[in-house]
């Protein structure tokens, strides 16, 4: 990877780290629900633009069933249920949760989509698997004021994220990126514009809130989704992957910085217990094997 790819990466791992920063501060003024619907909108106007040409507006009719389907299971439903986690959970915490986004992917994928597990991703996915366990242990509490159903919002999130990244391997691979990002938004969008508009809050809203649901859509969502497709293009797919292990310590430290957050001892031993099995199930960690010697 050249110098000027791993800048992009280090920069694309602080947008969408900062994301959970913005949702935490803008979330309890909007809702999560309004939150998104903003988010989607302000981010599929800024990326509109790419679909000026007829050719992308052609295959944007033409997969236009599919690309419904794409933008509810990896932005409008995600993005959703990651910021109703942030009502109640830290932005670092659920930014950690998010990182089993891999795990989901393999299971849903070997599960539905004929996509086999090897070995080492077996090892990486339990020892991930391991690391949100430790994340959460104490704090499934269900009850009232409890963080139980929060953090099943998160895990929720990281399922659509799986279901979404199969489908899109599987049916949408054909149509380019610029598509696939614009599409997606305009989708979610449009899905979100009922239940957005009936929950929009009746009281009014800071200027912090709109500064960060403004940011959250212009910088972690179209600013990040052109940087991301951009990295793919110069640098692969599996070195843009290893955003998935930055993401989680750019949103800790902006956390702790920004929201004057704390990080513990367990959500420290459960970050390293999951970005280490991430980082093997998706193949950034290789695994050696053990050469026989024969006479």
């Amino acid at each position: 990877m050249s110098s000027a790819d791993t800048l992009r990466l280090l920069l694309l791992s602080s947008l969408w780290g900062f994301s959970f920063i913005f949702m935490r501060v803008a979330v309890p003024e909007f809702g999560p629900v309004s939150l998104i619907l903003l988010r989607m909108s302000v981010g599929a106007l800024l990326l509109m633009p790419l679909l000026a040409n007829r050719t992308h507006c052609r295959l944007m009719r033409e997969n236009l069933g599919p690309l419904v389907i794409l933008g509810i299971t990896t932005t409008a439903l995600p993005y959703t249920l990651l910021a109703l986690a942030t009502v109640r959970l830290d932005a670092g915490f659920t930014s950690l949760i998010n990182a089993a986004t891999p795990i989901a992917t393999a299971l849903i994928g070997a599960a539905f989509f004929a996509t086999p597990i090897l070995r080492q991703q077996v090892i990486g996915l339990t020892l991930a698997l391991a690391g949100v366990a430790v994340l959460s242990a104490g704090r499934l509490d269900f009850s009232a004021g409890g963080d139980g159903w929060f953090i099943v919002a998160a895990l929720a999130a990281t399922v659509s994220y799986g279901i979404g990244g199969n489908y899109s391997r599987t049916r949408l691979s054909h149509l380019p990126s610029p598509v696939l990002a614009a599409g997606a938004c305009a989708v979610a969008a449009v899905v979100l514009v009922v239940p957005g508009v009936l929950l929009w809050p009746q009281t009014p809203i800071s200027h912090l809130a709109w500064a960060s649901a403004l940011g959250l859509a212009a910088l972690s969502t179209a600013a990040a989704l052109l940087l991301y497709f951009r990295l793919i293009a110069s640098a692969g797919a599996t070195a843009t992957s290893t955003v998935t292990m930055l993401v989680p310590v750019s949103a800790l430290a902006w956390g702790v910085l920004l929201l004057e957050e704390t990080i513990t001892l367990q959500v420290m031993t459960g970050m390293v217990v999951t970005l280490v099995g991430t980082a093997i199930a998706t193949g950034v960690l290789q695994l050696r094997r053990r050469r026989t010697l024969t006479k």
